[in-house]
C-alpha cells in the first residue's frame, strides 16, 4: 500500500496534463492574461479608504496631511485599476481587432472616467447611510453603519462596480460584486440601477438581478429576491429587461420574491413578507399573504392561529 501512489503518480500526471490539450475554456493556462481577483479585492479596500477616509485608513502611521495620503491612494488605485481594466478588455469582443496600444488607451480612458465618478458615488452613499440610520432604530450611529453594516458594504461595492459596468468593462464588475456577495450574503448584480437612499436591512439572502431598476427611498429586508421570471431562453435573453422595476418609496419585507422584466411595483407600495409576485401593482398598493394558519400541536391542547 505504501508504494501505490508512487507506482501510479507518473501516469496520473500524464493523464491530467494531457487533458489540458483539448482547447476548452477550462484548459487555458495564461494566468497573467486575465484579471486577478486578489488585486480587484485590494482595489475595493483602497476605494473604501478613499470614499470613507476617516474609517478605513491604515493606522500604522500618523496622517499629518490628509491630502497627501489621499493623493497616494488615488494614484495607487488609478494605476492598479488601469492594469486590471486593460486585462479585462481582452475579453471584450468589440475590441478583439484592436492593438495593444489601442486597448491601453481605452483602459486609461475608462480609469479616468471611473475615478472622476468618485464624488458622485460618495454623494449616493451618503444618502444610503442616511436611509439606514433613519430607518433602523437599532443603528447606534452613522459611524456604526459605516463600520459594521454588511448592507452598506454590499451597496458600496455595487456602486463602484456599476460605474465600470456602465463603461462596458468586462469581468471586473462581477468580480467586485461577487466579493461582496461572499462577505455579506447579499448578491447585487453590477448591472442593477439603484437610486439614492437605498436601505438593505440585515441583508442575508438578498438577490438583485442585472436589469433591476430601483428608485429612491427603497427599503428591502433579508431574503428578498428581485429576479427573472424565467431564464429558459438562455443567451437569447441578453440585453432584455428580465428583472422588476421598483419605484420610489417602496418597502419589500423579508422573503418576498418579485420576478419579471415587465413587473413594476408602483410608488409607495408595501410588499409583505413571503409574497410571490409576477405582475405589476399600482402605486400605493399593500400586498400581503392572507389567512395563513399557525398550528401548535402540544401535549395538552391544540391551537390554531389565523394571521
Amino acid at each position: 500500500m505504501s508504494n501505490l501512489i508512487c507506482d501510479n503518480i507518473a501516469e496520473i500526471i500524464t493523464d491530467i496534463t494531457s487533458d489540458y490539450e483539448k482547447g476548452r475554456p477550462i484548459d487555458k493556462q495564461d494566468i497573467f492574461g486575465r484579471p486577478d481577483r486578489n488585486s480587484v479585492t485590494e482595489i475595493i479596500s483602497k476605494l473604501n479608504k478613499i470614499v470613507f477616509a476617516g474609517y478605513f485608513m491604515d493606522r500604522t502611521y500618523k496622517i499629518y496631511n490628509l491630502n497627501t495620503t489621499i493623493a497616494a491612494l488615488i494614484e495607487d488605485v488609478s494605476y492598479n485599476l488601469n492594469r486590471q481594466i486593460a486585462l479585462a478588455l481582452h475579453f471584450d469582443s468589440n475590441l478583439k481587432d484592436k492593438s495593444e496600444e489601442e486597448i491601453r488607451y481605452v483602459a486609461e480612458d475608462y480609469t479616468v472616467k471611473f475615478m472622476k465618478k468618485i464624488p458622485e458615488i460618495r454623494e449616493y452613499l451618503d444618502t444610503d447611510i442616511e436611509a439606514l440610520y433613519v430607518g433602523d432604530p437599532a443603528a447606534e450611529s452613522k459611524d456604526a453603519i459605516i463600520i459594521c453594516y454588511p448592507g452598506l458594504f454590499a451597496i458600496s461595492v455595487q456602486r463602484y462596480a456599476h460605474v465600470l459596468y456602465q463603461l462596458g468593462v468586462p469581468i471586473l464588475p462581477r468580480i467586485m460584486t461577487e466579493h461582496a456577495h461572499s462577505k455579506t450574503g447579499i448578491d447585487i448584480n453590477p448591472g442593477a440601477t439603484i437610486g439614492k437612499y437605498f436601505f438593505i436591512d440585515h441583508g442575508t439572502g438578498v438577490v438583485i438581478g442585472e436589469t433591476t431598476i430601483i428608485g429612491e427611498n427603497v427599503k428591502i429586508y433579508q431574503g428578498v429576491t428581485l429576479g427573472a421570471l424565467s431564464t429558459r431562453g438562455g443567451r437569447g435573453l441578453i440585453d432584455k429587461k428580465r428583472h422588476p422595476t421598483i419605484e420610489d418609496n417602496v418597502t419589500v419585507y423579508s422573503g418576498a420574491s418579485i420576478l419579471g422584466g415587465d413587473t413594476v411595483i408602483g410608488k409607495g407600495s408595501v410588499i409583505g413578507g413571503n409574497v410571490f409576485l409576477t405582475k405589476s401593482v399600482a402605486p400605493g398598493t399593500r400586498v400581503y399573504v392572507a389567512n395563513q394558519e399557525l398550528k401548535f400541536d402540544g401535549d395538552e391542547k391544540f391551537w390554531v392561529y389565523e394571521i
